[in-house]
Formats: C-alpha cells, sequence, structure tokens
C-alpha cells in the first residue's frame, strides 16, 4: 500500500503510483524528484538517498517541520491549533484568523492545518506569498483519513534518507549523479495549465521557455550517463505539445493512460482527451 500525501496538491500522481513506478529501474542509488509538489512520489521511492526539490519553500520548510519533530509532537501541534481557533466545517472566522497569523509568521505547522479546512484542501499563494485560498465550509476539515496519511507520511521521513532543497529547477547541481541514480521530473504541463503555474502566485511561470530549459536538462543527463524519468501530457482536450513530441522521438515513451484512438504517437488526434506518459532515456 503506497503512502499517500497529506497534502492535495494539484498534479499530484498517487492515483497512478503503481503505473509510474512500473517505468522505474530497480535499482536507484540516489533518486532526484525534482519538482516535488506533494512528494507522493519520492516519499515512496525505494533508493539508497532521496533530494526533494520544490520552488515553493514553504512546502520544503513544512517537510522539513514533520522529518524533524517526533509525529506525536506535530500531532499535538495540529490539535492546538484547532482548539485555539475552535476550527470546524462552519467557522469561517477561526479558519480566516488563522491564515492572517499565517501570513505574518509563515510557521509551517499552521500551513499545514490551514489546508486541512481549505477549499477542497488546495495550497494557494498569491504574488506576494500570502495563503490565499478560500475556507472550505462544510467540506473540509482535519479528519482521520488524513491524520493517519500524515502519521503514514512522517514515518517515512524519518526512516529515509531525504535530503531538501529549494529552488528552481534549474538551481539544483545535478551534474555529480551516475548511472545508478534517477532523476525524476514531474513539471507543470505546458498544454494543461494550472492556477499553481500560471505566472500570478509569485513563483515561476511555466511557459515554453521552461519546457526547453527542462528538455535540454534531461538532454545534459542524457549525455553524462544518468537516468531520467518525465511525467507530462501528449495530448489535453485537442491540444498537443509538438515541443514534447519531437523531442520525446529519441526517448522511451511509456504509456500511462490511453485516451485517445490513434496508436501512433507521431500522429495528433485532435479528438484526443488526456494522455499522460512517462518519458525515460532507459
Amino acid at each position: 500500500m503506497y503512502i499517500k500525501s497529506p497534502l492535495n496538491y494539484t498534479g499530484g500522481k498517487y492515483k497512478i503510483l503503481s503505473a509510474v513506478f512500473s517505468t522505474f529501474p530497480d535499482s536507484i542509488g540516489t533518486f532526484v524528484d525534482l519538482f516535488a509538489g506533494g512528494f507522493n512520489v519520492g516519499i515512496n521511492t525505494d533508493a539508497e538517498t532521496i533530494l526533494c526539490n520544490d520552488q515553493i519553500p514553504y512546502l520544503i520548510e513544512l517537510y522539513e517541520h514533520f522529518a524533524s519533530h517526533d509525529i506525536s509532537f506535530v500531532l499535538s501541534e495540529i490539535r492546538e491549533r484547532i482548539d485555539e481557533f475552535r476550527l470546524t466545517q462552519e467557522n469561517a472566522c477561526g479558519y480566516q484568523a488563522l491564515r492572517e497569523r499565517y501570513n505574518t509568521t509563515k510557521s509551517p505547522v499552521d500551513l499545514f492545518v490551514l489546508t486541512c479546512y481549505s477549499f477542497n484542501h488546495q495550497i494557494r499563494f498569491n504574488s506576494r506569498h500570502m495563503f490565499n485560498t478560500p475556507f472550505g465550509r462544510n467540506r473540509s476539515s482535519y479528519n482521520a483519513a488524513i491524520e493517519q496519511n500524515l502519521i503514514r507520511f512522517c514515518e517515512a521521513l524519518h526512516t529515509k534518507n531525504i535530503e531538501f532543497h529549494t529552488g528552481d529547477f534549474l538551481s539544483l547541481d545535478l551534474s555529480g549523479l551516475g548511472g545508478q541514480d534517477l532523476v525524476y521530473c514531474d513539471p507543470p504541463y505546458l498544454i494543461s495549465t494550472g492556477s499553481y503555474n500560471d505566472g500570478k502566485r509569485g513563483f515561476k511561470d511555466w511557459t515554453e521557455t521552461e519546457e526547453k530549459q527542462l528538455l535540454d536538462l534531461l538532454d545534459r543527463l542524457d549525455r553524462q550517463g544518468t537516468r531520467f524519468a518525465l511525467s507530462n501530457v501528449l495530448y489535453h482536450k485537442g491540444m498537443s505539445n509538438d515541443l514534447l513530441l519531437s523531442w520525446s522521438e529519441h526517448y522511451h515513451i511509456h504509456e500511462i493512460e490511453k485516451t485517445y484512438s490513434n496508436c501512433s504517437y507521431h500522429v495528433k488526434d485532435r479528438s484526443a482527451r488526456t494522455l499522460e506518459v512517462v518519458i525515460t532515456n532507459y
């Protein structure tokens, strides 16, 4: 049974972990989760060392907080916040008061509690890095399922060899990686842009420029003999990622979900809904 991130992060891979892991090699030295997000892939990977990187520092600070404290302490912190702000599915004022405090202090545990009561448990910041997800009235709360996910997640953080980094994907030095290592990339998808990568949240936008930079990085990894795996979509709602289609001809395409009728990747079937793939150089 896979560990599920306690965060409902947009684009999370929990539901397709089996398919993603089926494309990974059996033995991995260092595993780099370059766009960690909710960290569903990295936390479930069996590797000697796991590097967790994301450009949103508040996510990394939260994971570091979980990793550096006993789970009983983390659970007590959460319950203290819930009691202090009288958080329920109906108490919007309490939620807004906690959100205001978090935006002043940036306390990691406050951020986690906010996600428990936010609309659809989502994480969203504005251009000033202020958490601004609205209250999830009659929908969201800290519950037994979230707590169990959190406990299992923290247990894995404590037992695995995980290094945390925060920064742009180009800022991480990957030059020392070798043939037994694996760099996994789950970037924002160019043809299915969401609010998390629209360039209006105070974090780096994802455009064709960033797409090319990432593909160039993967080419460099290939030349240095380091394995990579790239999650992405080739087709989505009648659109095709022509840049990715052309680049992927040099590598191996593993189909995750086939939702269009023509089996040829070179035929742009405009009736396609979504085709998610993992592209590897091994």
